[in-house]
């Protein structure tokens, strides 16, 4: 199931956006990832922000401050336009949850790590791709 981790520097958030991003990320992956919108697919979606204690990030020009939004997905789940896709409106919802205009996205970095199969394990056992396509059509999978 889809992962993403916000890495920020703390304050670098506004508080309406340090309440909302985790939940505006997770539901642009699972989006993006076609997903359907279902409770179950939502409580599988999880979001992690980590906030650096001050000066723990620099860049070698200033210190503004630099988001990096790491996406875990099973591979074969984000085709190139999907990967387009969500690299952009992840950029624009951290954009948003820092108040900074969009001629600030260079600041934010998207990475997308996909697992190989065999290499994601939940509920004690290996969840392959096939997996998580029968559970997306509405299909009994036995694990």
């Amino acid at each position: 199931m889809p992962m993403v981790r916000l890495t920020v520097p703390t304050g670098a958030l506004t508080d309406q956006g340090r309440a909302t991003i985790q939940q505006d990320l997770a539901a642009a992956l699972l989006r993006w990832e076609g997903a359907p919108d279902t409770a179950f697919f939502r409580a599988q979606a999880w979001s992690y922000l980590t906030e650096l204690t001050e000066g723990a990030q620099k860049a070698a020009e200033d210190d503004a401050p630099r988001f990096l939004v790491e996406v875990t997905v099973p591979q074969g789940t984000l085709s190139e336009r999907r990967k387009a896709g969500l690299v952009q409106e992840a950029t624009a919802a951290v954009l948003s949850a820092a108040g900074l205009p969009a001629d600030q996205a260079m600041r934010v970095w998207v990475l997308i790590h996909e697992q190989p199969e065999g290499t994601w394990g939940a509920g004690g056992s290996v969840v392959r791709f096939a997996d998580l396509v029968a559970l997306a059509k509405g299909q009994r999978v036995d694990a």
